[in-house]
Order: C-alpha cells, then sequence, then structure tokens
C-alpha cells in the first residue's frame, strides 16, 4: 500500500487544498492531511478546529483521512510508512522553498520522496491568509471553502462573532 502525507496549516483549508488532496488520492492508496502547527504563524483557528475543517473537507474521499501533527513532519510520515510527501506549488518562489524542504524531509527520512503539483489556474490565486481576509470582513466563501466544511466553518465563526 502506498501511502502519501499531504501537510499544511490549513487556516483554513481551501478548494486548492481539497484539489490537492484528490489528486494525490488518485495517485496513492491512502492519503494522510496533515494539520500542521507552524510556529512561526499565529493562527486564526485552533488545532482542533482546523483539524475539524480538515476532516469534514475530506469526508467524501475514500483512502483519505485528517490527522494533526505537532512535531517535525518527516518523523509523522515515517511513523506512518508514508513513501511520499504531496505538496501544491502555486509560484517560483514556493517551488524553491519547496524544493529545500523536500531535501531536509529527506535527510530526515531517506525513504520519503516530495512530490510538487502546480496549483491548478482556477486556485492558483486562493490562499488561506486571503481567505481569513475574507472571513475578517463577512464576504462569501463558498467559492474558497470545500463545500464539506463550510457548516463547520459557519458553526465555529458563529462561536467567534
Amino acid at each position: 500500500m502506498k501511502l502519501a502525507v499531504c501537510p499544511g496549516s490549513f487556516d483554513p483549508i481551501t478548494v486548492g487544498h481539497l484539489d490537492l488532496a484528490e489528486r494525490a488520492a488518485a495517485i496513492f492508496d491512502q492519503v494522510v492531511l496533515c494539520v500542521m502547527i507552524n510556529a512561526e504563524k499565529s493562527p486564526m483557528f485552533s488545532l482542533e478546529e482546523r483539524l475539524e475543517l480538515a476532516r469534514a473537507a475530506v469526508a467524501h474521499l475514500p483512502g483519505v483521512r485528517a490527522e494533526a501533527c505537532g512535531g517535525l513532519l518527516a518523523s509523522f510520515a515515517g511513523d506512518l510508512g508514508a513513501t511520499a510527501l504531496v505538496k501544491g506549488v502555486r509560484s517560483g518562489a514556493d517551488f524553491s522553498w519547496e524544493v529545500q524542504l523536500a531535501q531536509i524531509n529527506r535527510d530526515l527520512c531517506p525513504r520519503l520522496d516530495t512530490i510538487l503539483l502546480p496549483a491548478r489556474p482556477g486556485h492558483a490565486h486562493i490562499s488561506s491568509t486571503m481567505v481569513r481576509e475574507m472571513i475578517r470582513y463577512h464576504q462569501p466563501l463558498d467559492r474558497y471553502i470545500p463545500a464539506g466544511a463550510m457548516g463547520v466553518l459557519n458553526r465555529i465563526r458563529q462561536g467567534k462573532v
């Protein structure tokens, strides 16, 4: 069985993230959406909320699940027996950064390859940062948040407003 990990902070999960999970699921037998803690970011949503959003977004995808990770990605993926990390890139800058991370992850877990998938043109402009701004200003989100996660997001937002 080939298992891949799709890591991210998913603050919140977007349609671009979901597209990446769907594409990874077409390549691998099992895919774990890994909801990460990024010490350099101040998230809008708690780890538990981000995990709940991710689980709701991928609930319709067979072989795809979401889990949280508070440590090193390479260790998490290695412990699961993953053979690959699947990451999306929206620009050349993303690509350069991800190549560096791929080399580090490969040093830490030699059986772990990184697959970089370019964002689809219709998703390249979407980022969690942009979606957080839209949330702050009460803008419509249905083009940016996966349908499966909208109910969870609306419930979470009611508690934050």
